[in-house]
């Protein structure tokens, strides 16, 4: 489609400030972005949206415009919402880069224009194409009675021989065409999005899986909270969906990838209207989460609870047990905000890998406070006799969760960032919901003592030594653990021993001679000469309760 034909359409609210003699320029597709750089998301063509938050003062128009310009984009449409007149100095740089520049009215969403314009470009492409992106039309405009995205990508499958799937950051399936991905590919394909989000490499990326080839695209969401910008990639890397097709786009003519882009625009519309449905979870956590911090009564608690329950679990007849997971994440830096990013991600986290759809989500109360998210979970109570207490139905296990997002996760948060989970005990009352959330904080505690980028920790592990790990002065932990394994360590390098694994084993199998010389594959009489080295380097008799203690803490925080 024209540039100018955009003018002619009066549902857009657009208004021309500049480039009338640029309107003949065709539009290969939409983006929406309040980026200062969004060149790497720019392949030209583009009718480029802004909200203009990305605008400190009058200096930052030229970079940004000339940014587009190098791009090749189409054309700028800039939102009135934020800033009322459409600045002078961005007329000027659009002016000067010969940039057409339309004002957007206040009134008129970005999703409509995304929407239209992708109806038009893609109705404009001819054959299969056509009548592809028409049903896509059909289906998306009808709401979510048209099926969502599962019946968009069944269209790709019966219309262009496309198997595609949609998928979270953290590898769940979202939606898909045919039978499922396995855990483990799906695992895969979001941690290969995800590192190549963080190393700037434009998509669609492609990977090979036990011989199949898949080819992976963004799905970024167009609407964001009320004063929210984007500035940063790891603002929204970790709660970016992406679309996997399985097959190599690197030869694909440019229409068929125009497709696929708009494809993942229109998927972009629903997913911002599941967003637009947390507000109200959203709201009841923090709700929640104020009362319980600010020491309210019980029965204040317990009556927001109930508020909450029904909304939670639709057609739950009793209020439930509830746990409260702690999310927090951290980055090197530190000029991010953690917690609307955790927020996201815990909202994710915590919805059952083994079940597909975004519904599922409609049953996790996010809120954060600080760098910190806060979950409220609600957990249906087993059926049992009349007045008969019955623990709560499938609760959360710091591990299971911990095993299913570590890897992709691992991937996005690259060497710069950290995610560490505090899970709680089922708590059954309003009583209790004070101690599960300082639980659930000190569980996330002990997870930020251990090593690797993402870490969890659950209640039970607060009734072991492990809860006093986190407490221990950094410089303390160092000089302990020094003290004790830094002998053999250095023996161990001089002469290709063995002498920290050997002490691991033993320990592991409480001291037996006859399990740990089997487990090491060894003699008895071998396995003695290595303890008792270890006991002439160190100073320690391994015999002793309290020397075996002081081994098992080093090794537990080196």
């Amino acid at each position: 489609m024209r540039l100018r034909a955009l003018l002619e359409t009066e549902a857009l609210g657009l208004r021309l400030l500049g480039g009338e003699e640029e309107l003949d320029r065709t539009v290969r597709g939409v983006m929406t972005t309040d980026l200062r750089d969004p060149s790497r998301y720019l392949s030209g063509g583009e009718l480029v949206l802004t909200g203009l938050a990305w605008r400190r003062n009058s200096a930052d128009s030229e970079p940004f415009v000339r940014i587009l310009a190098s791009a090749g984009v189409a054309g700028l449409a800039a939102g009135e919402a934020e800033l009322g007149d459409i600045p002078d100095d961005l007329v000027s740089a659009c002016l000067r880069n010969r940039l057409p520049l339309f004002a957007v009215n206040e009134d008129v969403a970005f999703a409509t224009i995304t929407e239209y314009v992708v109806r038009q470009v893609s109705g404009e492409r001819a054959g299969d194409l056509a009548a592809v992106v028409d049903r896509h039309r059909r289906l998306m405009t009808s709401g979510p009675a048209g099926g969502g995205p599962d019946v968009v990508l069944d269209l790709l499958t019966t219309d262009l021989d496309l198997r595609a799937w949609v998928l979270s950051p953290t590898g769940r399936q979202i939606a898909g065409a045919g039978e499922p991905l396995a855990a483990g590919i799906c695992a895969t394909l979001a941690g290969e999005h995800l590192a190549a989000v963080r190393t700037g490499r434009r998509g669609p990326h492609r990977i090979s899986i036990q011989g199949i080839t898949y080819s992976l695209f963004p799905i970024r969401g167009h609407g964001r909270a009320p004063g929210a910008v984007t500035r940063d990639v790891r603002e929204s890397v970790l709660s970016d969906w992406l679309l996997a097709v399985e097959a190599d786009a690197g030869d694909w003519p440019a229409e068929r990838l125009d497709l696929l882009q708009g494809v993942t625009q229109l998927i972009a519309v629903e997913r911002d209207r599941r967003d637009a449905a947390r507000t109200v979870r959203r709201r009841l956590a923090q709700e929640v989460l104020e009362l319980v911090q600010t020491g309210a009564p019980p029965a204040e608690i317990a009556a927001r609870l109930r508020v909450a329950a029904p909304v939670l679990l639709p057609g739950l007849g009793a209020a439930p047990h509830w746990q409260v997971v702690v999310a927090r994440v951290d980055w090197d830096n530190g000029d991010i905000p953690g917690g609307p990013v955790a927020q996201s991600l815990l909202e994710e986290i915590l919805v059952d890998p083994s079940l597909s759809g975004p519904e599922p989500s409609d049953r996790i109360a996010v809120a954060h406070s600080g760098d910190e998210a806060i979950a409220l979970v609600p957990l249906p109570a087993l059926p049992g006799e009349p007045g008969e207490e019955k623990g709560p139905d499938s609760a959360l296990h710091a591990d299971e969760l911990l095993a299913t997002v570590r890897e992709p996760l691992a991937a996005g948060l690259a060497e710069d960032g950290r995610l560490t989970l505090g899970v709680s005990a089922a708590v059954h009352s309003a009583e209790g919901l004070r101690g599960a959330l300082e639980e659930a904080r000190h569980a996330r505690r002990v997870a930020a003592a251990r090593p690797g980028r993402v870490c969890a920790a659950g209640h039970h592990e607060l009734a072991s030594h492990v809860l006093l790990l986190p407490f221990v002065p950094d410089d303390v932990r160092r000089a302990f653990t020094a003290r004790l394994l830094d002998p053999l360590r250095d023996y161990d390098r001089r002469h290709r021993a063995e002498l920290i694994p050997t002490l691991e084993a033993f320990l592991d199998c409480d001291g037996s001679w006859t399990r740990c010389a089997t487990r090491l594959h060894l003699h008895v009489n071998t396995l003695r000469y290595r303890v008792g080295r270890i006991e002439q380097l160190t100073a320690r008799d391994l015999s002793r309760l309290e020397d075996k203690l002081d081994f098992f803490l080093a090794l537990r925080m080196s």
